[in-house]
């Protein structure tokens, strides 16, 4: 059987530059590729070379509902080796962690990014 994992995930975002240089800021990721998007929105691909977020701005601004936790995404997993770094970059980029947990096989915690979408960062070291 093929290799089968999750390539990348679509996200809605207010400004796809901020949230690349967001992740690029946390996770070292780079942008893979940026440019024109549906509806005239403009979206910026965002990861390794395995697997990126796609992070898509239409043309005008959402309204503050499309933004609800749990409409309809929960939550975006990413697993590191060194929580207790991505923790302290979280923190100065002006984020607040919270929900810390440890519990069989690993430590985790969560935030929200500006626009709140909640992202767990995950460690199973």
């Amino acid at each position: 059987m093929p290799d089968i994992f999750i390539e990348h995930v679509n996200i809605t975002v207010r400004d796809a530059e901020r949230s690349a240089m967001l992740m690029e800021q946390l996770f070292d990721w780079k942008v893979r590729w940026q440019g024109p998007a549906l509806n005239d929105g403009h979206s910026v691909h965002v990861g390794d070379d395995r697997f990126y977020l796609a992070l898509y701005s239409p043309p005008e601004t959402p309204d503050a509902d499309s933004f609800v936790k749990g409409r309809p995404l929960n939550h975006i997993g990413i697993c590191v080796d060194d929580l207790d770094s991505i923790e302290q970059r979280v923190i100065d980029a002006g984020l607040i962690p919270f929900n810390h947990a440890e519990y069989a096989p690993g430590r985790r915690f969560y935030f929200l990014d500006p626009d709140g979408t909640e992202f767990e960062i995950v460690s199973y070291s």
